[in-house]
């Protein structure tokens, strides 16, 4: 045998190694870092947004695809802020997102339904109220943007890969 048989067999076995290899477990250490940082990058009141902070790894189309992603409603408004206080304090956001903000004070009424908001959140922001005969409503003139996913994905990119690399070089190691 000789010595380019011996590199090209040996080759052939690496990239075995590499088909069998579990990108799915790759990706999802690489997007368990963008969960961690989003948790402890989320603007915090009560918890319940860095709890609603989730992970998926699947495969679509030939391709492993990793994604954090939160199920609160209000989390857009957390990350790009509203009103004129979102689009004059925004720093940090993604620039590939185009935001429209509202730049009329709005109306919101008090109470626990969705696009509600309890009394205590109000007061915490100082809002103007007025009482009527349908309840308490508040005047919103928006609040600055706290980003926590994208900062999440940007400020660890490097990081990431790195953490995919070491996890790919392992399991083919082991193989």
């Amino acid at each position: 045998m000789s010595v380019s048989t011996m590199n090209l067999n040996g080759l052939i076995k690496d990239l075995d190694k590499l088909s069998d290899l579990d990108l799915r477990r790759a990706v999802g250490r690489g997007i368990s870092i963008v969960q961690q940082a989003a948790k402890l990058g989320v603007h915090v009141q009560n918890g319940e947004l860095r709890n609603s902070i989730f992970t998926d790894v699947r495969e679509q189309d030939g391709k492993v695809i990793g994604t954090c992603y939160t199920n609160k409603r209000y989390a857009n408004y957390v990350e790009f802020g509203t009103g004129p206080r979102g689009q004059a304090n925004h720093e940090g956001i993604s620039p590939n997102v185009a935001v429209a903000y509202e730049q009329s004070p709005w109306w919101i009424h008090e109470g626990s339904r969705p696009n509600e908001v309890d009394r205590d959140t109000a007061e915490r922001y100082g809002w103007f109220y007025i009482d009527t005969p349908q309840g308490r409503f508040y005047q919103c003139t928006g609040s600055e943007a706290h980003p926590f996913m994208y900062p999440a994905l940007k400020n660890n990119e490097e990081i990431i890969v790195k953490e995919m690399s070491r996890y790919t070089q392992e399991a083919i190691r082991r193989r």
